[in-house]
């Protein structure tokens, strides 16, 4: 996975799910050196990643500005026209249980904008080793493995935003552990016998 990532995609955007702080600094060890994070503005006073944030160029997005959104918006899409990737959270926050939260358009809007792939990556059981309420990494007793799995990139040309975010959300679950995946979203198995087999935090469809 970290060669993978190493050899680059060129200009793209990286899509991850985001449960936990530690998915940045996991990010980071895996990408090449030449990127820009897409975050809210609101954590550019974060204590550590707020100055590395402020100093490294990196796209901050203030929600509650109309025209900040904007101007960031084209810097984004400049940053992809002039050949330096992106990774972003489509999810637009960290989930508290670790189960994927819907997505956000913008992330898309700016793929679309540059014509450029996305590439999904599933970050499994971040949130086991360093919960949001902790300070520093701490595995959980039920808590899996760490894994990073780097998906195929996903073209964008002749494809709508939803298209590209169904495409990408689908791919990221693939990887992801049962109890990471939303609920109405579980995956459902069948046994030989024909019965439904769910995970242990999943739920059968209506």
């Amino acid at each position: 996975t970290k060669k993978l990532i190493k050899e680059g995609h060129g200009p793209c955007i990286y899509v991850a799910n985001h449960a936990s702080w530690l998915d940045i600094p996991v990010l980071c060890t895996c990408l090449d050196n030449v990127f820009k994070f897409i975050s809210k503005s609101e954590l550019k006073n974060a204590p550590c990643i707020g100055q590395q944030l402020r100093g490294g160029g990196h796209i901050l997005i203030d929600r509650e500005d109309r025209r900040s959104q904007l101007r960031t918006f084209k810097t984004a899409v400049q940053y992809l026209k002039d050949g330096i990737p992106l990774v972003g959270f489509p999810e637009g926050q960290r989930s508290e249980d670790g189960r994927m939260l819907p997505f956000k358009d913008g992330i898309f809007s700016m793929a679309k904008r540059a014509n450029v792939p996305i590439v999904p990556i599933s970050l499994s059981n971040t949130h086991a080793i360093m919960p949001g309420y902790s300070l520093s990494p701490v595995q959980s007793a039920k808590g899996g493995k760490l894994n990073v799995h780097v998906h195929p990139p996903i073209e964008t040309e002749g494809k709508t935003e939803k298209e590209i975010s169904e495409l990408v959300r689908k791919a990221i679950i693939s990887e992801l552990p049962q109890h990471q995946i939303p609920q109405d979203e579980a995956v459902v198995e069948k046994t030989e016998e024909g019965s439904a087999n769910v995970g242990e935090d999943a739920k059968l469809p209506p």
